[in-house]
């Protein structure tokens, strides 16, 4: 927790905006401030690793899935699962196209499901869960 953040912050000042280490510890600070009970925070944070990583780290697709997931869990946290959800799609489509059927791919269907359901589409959740996850298992 506390050496976590301390860690984040300290990587945050230290490195150059465009340093991929400034953007490691960009996302280390937010998951630390998110598992800290410090959701609000946790956004601003993740938000910018986000966009850095769009912006200077495009080519690194698993990173960017990493910020994404990060991120979608943030907003469910907070209450805004219509954000969750569209970032869950990319997540899990990113994840076939890149991974195909892996541990990981799985986990964001799973972690997709989740979100269909809190948006109560349990048609599609159903048909996610029969046609695309459980062959996969």
């Amino acid at each position: 927790g506390a050496v976590q953040l301390a860690l984040g912050w300290a990587g945050w000042k230290t490195y150059a905006e465009t340093d991929g280490l400034r953007c490691a510890a960009m996302g280390m600070l937010g998951g630390a401030l998110f598992k800290n009970s410090r959701p609000n925070e946790a956004l601003l944070v993740l938000q910018a690793s986000l966009a850095v990583r769009r912006r200077d780290f495009s080519r690194d697709k698993n990173g960017m899935l990493v910020a994404q997931s990060n991120l979608a869990a943030c907003l469910g946290k907070l209450g805004r699962d219509n954000e969750a959800l569209v970032l869950g799609r990319e997540i899990y489509a990113g994840r076939m196209a890149t991974l195909g059927v892996s541990q990981n791919t799985i986990m964001s269907g799973s972690n997709l499901t989740y979100s269909l359901n809190q948006a109560r589409l349990f048609g599609e959740t159903k048909a996610l869960a029969r046609d695309q996850l459980l062959p996969a298992a």
